[in-house]
């Protein structure tokens, strides 16, 4: 059974640091999968018809946190789509109601990688208060342990080709489906056993 056929349309959406690829390895989810492709800054840009940089310059990352979330619950209320979000978005509670809805995926992507890919980037509101590599630092140890919390985690290295993170993101994904569909058969037939009865 292939992975689309495990997700029974259920959405995908790609967690994770700016610069880790999730705009990239999304489009391909989405294309392998034949699902519907969005990216929540992209949504936002065109809802607010101001870039990112702009929304965080003149109203500031609570207004933009906002937007966020408002884009994210519209999003969880869609099926068949594989959804790109931005780094921080993991940071309201709130919106981890909402990804639940999905299969959350992990891109982890070592500080070195980022800072590579990142250095000649000036688009990224938080990264332009200091010093990349330690504001990228920061960034990571701060949310680390929040990302951890996807229902999958895909460890990326320097040498990875967008291809290869795919084809093992998808194959996770289809493991971890199939893992759920039996467990919840399992309860199943555990419940049509003994079932549940108040004394």
């Amino acid at each position: 059974m292939d992975t689309a056929t495990w997700l029974q349309g259920i959405n995908v959406y790609l967690i994770g640091m700016m610069g880790s690829g999730k705009t990239t390895i999304g489009q391909r989810f989405a294309e392998a999968l034949e699902y519907r492709y969005f990216d929540t800054d992209q949504l936002i840009e065109t809802a607010a018809k101001q870039p990112v940089t702009q929304i965080f310059a003149e109203s500031g990352e609570p207004v933009f946190r906002e937007l966020e979330t408002n884009t994210l619950q519209a999003l969880s209320s869609m099926t068949r789509c594989t959804i790109a979000t931005g780094g921080g978005i993991i940071l309201k509670p709130e919106n981890w109601g909402y990804l639940r809805n999905g299969v959350i995926v992990w891109l982890d992507v070592p500080v070195d990688v980022l800072y590579d890919r990142l250095q000649a980037d000036t688009t990224r509101p938080l990264l332009q208060q200091g010093d990349l590599r330690e504001q990228l630092e920061i960034l990571d140890a701060s949310r680390r342990s929040i990302y951890s919390q996807a229902d999958i985690h895909l460890p990326i290295t320097a040498t990875d080709t967008p291809a290869q993170i795919a084809t093992r993101g998808l194959t996770l994904i289809a493991q971890a489906c199939e893992a759920k569909a039996k467990e919840d058969d399992q309860i199943q037939r555990m419940n049509a056993d003994k079932p549940f009865t108040v004394n």
